[in-house]
């Protein structure tokens, strides 16, 4: 049986050659470029990894547990296999290549940016934000000379409505966590993606982000099964 009958998958020409974006689900995705194999966020959940083959590098945007999801890790993981994760993943996982909030690497030939994520509006009931300031990482992969920008659990934050010239996002509206279809559409409009996939999304509405872009024709809305 073929592992990928039953996710969706974009194909995106590059300089570099073709760039493959397999939908897994929830936060987590595939892309399969240069002949690496790169993971967003394993989540078992959403798919089975024994299934899948095994990791060349996975990006994780920070510790909760479905985007941070061990045994899921450990099931693509090889003793070749690079790790980015941010501070806090490597105290449950050392090892690996952390990043912090604005820092830059190259890794396996692939330009990388983390970049911040945190909530301003969204709260637990403590006063606390679900996703506090410098914990998490967004990342901005450069492949092939395409801007792909994974924002990981965030807000419309200034930092995101600052980026510039992202070809393709990855853009959160998992309620009451992340974004509302308002926000995403808000930040959307302020750095004017080439192509938005909402992602993450649980039960909001995502065709409500379809219709508050539909005037913008600068910004292509795609919609895949990343509940």
């Amino acid at each position: 049986m073929n592992p990928f009958e039953k996710f969706d998958t974009d194909v995106f020409s590059t300089s570099a050659g073709d760039l493959s974006i397999t939908f897994l689900g929830h936060g987590s995705l595939l892309m399969l470029f240069n002949g690496l194999k790169l993971y967003v966020d394993p989540f078992g959940k959403v798919a089975d990894y024994t299934l899948l083959p095994k990791a060349d590098m996975v990006l994780v945007t920070h510790e909760h547990f479905d985007h941070f999801d061990q045994q899921a890790l450990s099931s693509i993981r090889t003793d070749k296999t690079l790790l980015v994760q941010t501070e806090t993943c490597a105290q449950q996982v050392p090892g690996g290549i952390v990043m912090r909030n604005g820092d830059e690497q190259t890794v396996a030939g692939i330009p990388i940016q983390a970049v911040p994520a945190y909530n301003l509006v969204h709260k637990r009931p403590d006063g606390a934000p679900f996703h506090p300031k410098g914990s998490g990482n967004g990342y901005i992969l450069g492949l092939g000379g395409k801007r792909v920008y994974i924002a990981g659990d965030t807000e419309n934050i200034p930092e995101m409505r600052a980026l510039k010239a992202i070809d393709v996002a990855f853009l959160p509206m998992n309620l009451p966590y992340t974004m509302t279809p308002e926000m995403a559409a808000d930040a959307a409009e302020a750095f004017q993606p080439r192509i938005l996939y909402p992602y993450h999304y649980g039960d909001t509405d995502v065709h409500k982000l379809v219709e508050l872009l539909k005037a913008n024709k600068e910004i292509e809305v795609r919609i895949r099964k990343m509940a």
